[in-house]
């Protein structure tokens, strides 16, 4: 069984592929995509085929599916782009007759406010309108974008715009766990998982980081225009703070909270908790 692996030059998709070794499926089964394929040079060297695949180019992606029987399909990372070049995708794996297609969408993809949330509709329909077998994963928020953001929040205290919001939050590599599992499994076709992580408001947040590092930390909520100011300040582009803002009005409104049981059943244990998180981070 081969599986194509697309984005595999960012976070999300290494960790498949690695995840997928590390599970036993023998490496050339393999094939690991991205636009610069100097940068999967390590997988490579591992005994990943390697093939330049850019969501842009659907001759290259043609190729880049040729012989794959399942493809993993990373949603790409240019918001307001991605209708037309996940278009590319899903024509090319059709007619390289893929036989599954497992797309990392987002929560509630169907339902949910979010701006972020409408290409990734936009993009399971291309997928069913194809015929195309499928798997949505519909991951909630990385565990990751809170992370980095920990000293600022020692410094400053949490900001946000998400109220009492409950967001469904895990890591990469719970979600990466999930789609190997996926990929490697013979679970039903034309199937749903909505994934997310144990839920925490971003008061619990800032209460766990106060527990954990000993300083008080509390959580400002603001207005959803005053938040996209702040994150202007800070020197976020305008149009990705915007964004941002608005993922945390729809946080508030429960777009982000799903249960944890579909993760914790697909990658076989609990997922690792916010504070788990936040301990290994500091």
């Amino acid at each position: 069984m081969s599986i194509v692996v697309t984005g595999a030059t960012g976070h999300l998709g290494r960790l498949i592929v690695t995840d997928l070794l590390d599970r036993g499926v023998p490496a050339d089964q393999i094939v690991a995509l991205g636009r610069d394929t100097g940068r999967l040079a390590d997988l490579a060297g591992r005994g990943v085929t390697v093939r330049r695949a850019d969501y842009d180019d659907p001759g290259s992606l043609r190729a880049a599916f040729a012989g794959g029987e399942r493809l993993m399909f990373v949603s790409g990372s240019e918001v307001g782009r991605r209708v037309a070049q996940h278009r590319n995708v899903v024509a090319a794996a059709k007619e390289a007759g893929v036989g599954l297609v497992v797309y990392t969408s987002i929560a509630k993809a169907d339902t949910s406010s979010l701006v972020l949330a409408t290409e990734h509709r936009a993009t399971e329909q291309e997928i069913i309108d194809a015929g195309l077998p499928y798997v949505f994963l519909r991951n909630s928020w990385y565990l990751e974008n809170y992370l980095p953001q920990l000293p600022t929040y020692l410094e400053h205290g949490v900001v946000g715009a998400a109220g009492d919001g409950r967001i469904s939050a895990a890591t990469r590599a719970d979600f990466a766990a999930a789609a190997a599992a996926v990929l490697t499994g013979d679970g039903p076709a034309d199937h749903v998982h909505e994934l997310g992580g144990p839920a925490f408001t971003l008061a619990e947040l800032a209460a766990e980081l106060s527990r954990q590092s000993g300083r008080e930390v509390g959580y400002t909520d603001l207005s959803v225009e005053k938040y996209a100011e702040v994150l202007v300040g800070a020197g976020l582009p305008a149009g990705y703070a915007e964004v941002l803002a608005d993922s945390d009005r729809g946080a508030a409104e429960g777009d982000l909270y799903v249960d944890p049981d579909d993760l914790t059943e697909l990658i076989g244990r609990p997922p690792v908790t916010l504070a788990e998180a936040i301990r290994a981070a500091l």
